[in-house]
């Protein structure tokens, strides 16, 4: 189990969507952002819902237009997941997103010149009971004129580090930001410091997270697309998780936003952050020993198992029989193939061995009649029953009958069944 590190609380939503709490002893929550514009009611509340539908537990929508707060209510209205408006430049925005009902407002005060502007939306926000996150971009750092002395101390103790100059930018910025707050008495408010470097993103929020008691919210900003964008969110996210640090997540794809949600639901779900929801599907990765489509046949599986388990069934799908065995005595259903055929298991137990087109119909009743047993109290997940014995590596499913014929292997059995 992770250790996490404790932080304040904030909460957001209302009675229609629930209450989201982040920080303290909360799970850590999953974000995400819908990419069509607020403005456009019928196609945002439709993303939303869809997102909702995915695992997000709270989404992001821009308003960087009047028009784009004044949807507000009715996207609230048609919605049911907390809702965030992100607001950079205009503070008017955010008093008008605040007005119409949202849940949290995502604001930057270096955008905003004028002080008082920044206050008027601290004080908004407190009348309606909601929380701010407030944050720093590597890419939207300015040097600042004054409290230049702190940056220079920092400078100093960062000047050994390889990200040391932006390091210091960062954390004096989120410090100055702070204040802010502090200065009128607020604190409900969530602190976030992403960068497109995976490094950089696990060092600064390393840094920070000893600096805030505040909760933290992890990103890698501009990630790129999801094939490469998810090897750099989860280099950087999963470390910090894995290191307790971190209290709500956005994963970032130049990509369809349902991936982001699936993503980081996973990585939750493997760090053991998160219970999981649904199967977990696991299988090998293919080599010369394999004797089925494998590929299609996992696949195939992924979407039936989507559709229709609910339960966290572990279903292993394996191509041989050298890891099969292995693979499917851990899992609570599982098939490990051969000579065009497979062999089921329900927890250990053998209970069919079917030719290659009837592999997937057979592993995914064995699924569901699976899953009933648990629902009704007859079964235990991860619960194994028997010992599986291998079968002949070189026989019913193996390949080695006519070495045998030829004599140029001995024959031995291995527990056949």
């Amino acid at each position: 189990m992770i250790a996490r590190r404790r932080t304040r609380q904030i909460s957001l939503g209302d009675d229609r969507t629930g209450i989201v709490a982040i920080g303290g002893d909360a799970p850590v929550v999953v974000q995400t952002m819908i990419a069509g514009y607020t403005y456009d009611i019928d196609t945002c509340v439709a993303e939303i819902n869809r997102l909702a539908a995915a695992g997000a537990e709270v989404v992001r929508v821009a308003v960087p237009q009047r028009k784009d707060t004044e949807a507000l209510g009715e996207i609230l209205n048609q919605t049911s997941v907390p809702i965030v408006a992100d607001v950079h430049f205009h503070y008017q925005r955010a008093l008008e997103a605040i007005e119409a009902g949202v849940h949290k407002v995502r604001l930057n005060p270096g955008n905003i010149s004028d002080r008082e502007q920044v206050n008027a939306v601290i004080d908004a926000c407190r009348d309606a009971h909601i929380p701010i996150r407030v944050g720093v971009n590597e890419g939207s750092i300015i040097e600042r004129k004054d409290k230049q002395q702190r940056l220079k101390e920092l400078g100093r103790f960062f000047s050994e580090h390889r990200h040391g100059h932006l390091l210091a930018i960062m954390i004096a910025k989120l410090e100055e930001y702070v204040d802010i707050f502090d200065a009128r008495d607020f604190h409900d408010i969530c602190i976030s410091a992403k960068s497109m470097d995976a490094s950089l993103v696990i060092d600064v929020y390393t840094e920070i997270s000893k600096r805030f008691d505040y909760p933290l919210h992890l990103g890698v900003t501009h990630a790129g697309p999801k094939e490469t964008g998810a090897i750099r969110s989860v280099v950087a996210l999963g470390t910090l998780l894995a290191n307790g640090i971190g209290d709500t997540i956005r994963i970032s794809y130049a990509s369809d936003s349902v991936h982001e949600v699936e993503d980081a639901l996973e990585m939750l779900y493997c760090l053991g952050l998160r219970q999981r929801v649904g199967a977990e599907l696991i299988a090998c990765p293919t080599c010369g020993r394999i004797q089925v489509d494998l590929f299609t046949l996992v696949q195939e599986v992924r979407k039936k198992l989507a559709d229709e388990i609910e339960l966290p069934i572990k279903v292993a799908v394996m191509g041989c029989v050298v890891n099969g065995p292995g693979e499917a005595e851990g899992a609570d259903v599982a098939v490990f193939a051969g000579n065009r055929r497979g062999i089921i298991y329900v927890q250990g137990e053998r209970v069919a061995n079917v030719p290659e087109h009837e592999i997937l119909d057979r592993l995914l009743q064995e699924c569901r009649v699976f899953q009933d047993r648990v629902a009704r109290g007859e079964a235990k997940l991860g619960e194994k029953t028997v010992q599986i014995v291998p079968p002949d590596p070189i026989g019913e499913l193996g390949s080695g009958f006519e070495k045998i014929a030829a004599g140029a292997v001995e024959q031995v059995t291995v527990g056949r069944t």
